[in-house]
């Protein structure tokens, strides 16, 4: 079998080439897609389950997925990205629901707002569209907003957390993801018009 060899700066690297190499067993691409998504993993997870350790887990079982069945990932049903963060997503969830041991009424809004509707090529189009908006209008943020955002959105912290990270009054944080958030939504719904 042929390896390709990785350079030290693989940023060009497309995900899907390195799932390719997590599929055929090459350790670096491996390595490099960790690296690439471990923040992302961990982030929603810990969003989800609401625990640190319980998040690292779910993170960890979510890559042994991922690398068990990189040969039968389908680009056309959606992107690498997508099918990762929905592993991860439907990995917290189960992890939450065995740990409360209460069933979850399915309609319960929470659950709902976090269901993936990307199974179908014409809806992953649409989201596609929705991402970029959302990421147009999140560089339109001023940067403490952004950062706010970012940190509450993608990485899952609490505005205590991030009271604390960014060495700011716990009002302030608070402040500060709902008036991003606000934002967003807002520059979303003046572009969908």
């Amino acid at each position: 079998m042929v390896r390709r060899r990785w350079g030290s700066d693989d940023g060009g690297v497309s995900d899907e080439a390195l799932l390719a190499g997590v599929a055929v067993g090459d350790d670096q691409a491996g390595l490099i897609f960790v690296r690439r998504y471990q923040r992302r993993l961990y982030g929603l997870a810990v969003g989800i389950v609401g625990d640190v350790g319980d998040a690292e887990d779910v993170a960890q079982e979510a890559f042994i997925r991922i690398f068990r069945h990189a040969q039968v990932f389908d680009a056309r049903r959606g992107s690498v990205s997508t099918w990762a963060l929905t592993i991860t997503h439907n990995l917290a969830i189960d992890a939450t629901r065995v740990r409360r041991g209460v069933p979850t009424d399915p309609d319960d809004r929470v659950f709902l707002e976090l269901m993936s509707t990307e199974h179908q090529p014409d809806t992953a189009a649409v989201a596609s569209e929705a991402v970029a908006r959302a990421r147009s209008a999140l560089l339109d943020l001023p940067i403490d907003q952004r950062r706010a955002v970012v940190l509450a959105a993608l990485y899952g912290r609490t505005a205590e957390e991030i009271s604390e990270s960014e060495a700011i009054p716990l009002g302030t944080a608070k402040s500060r993801i709902r008036l991003g958030m606000a934002k967003l939504r807002q520059a979303v719904i003046n572009e969908e018009a």
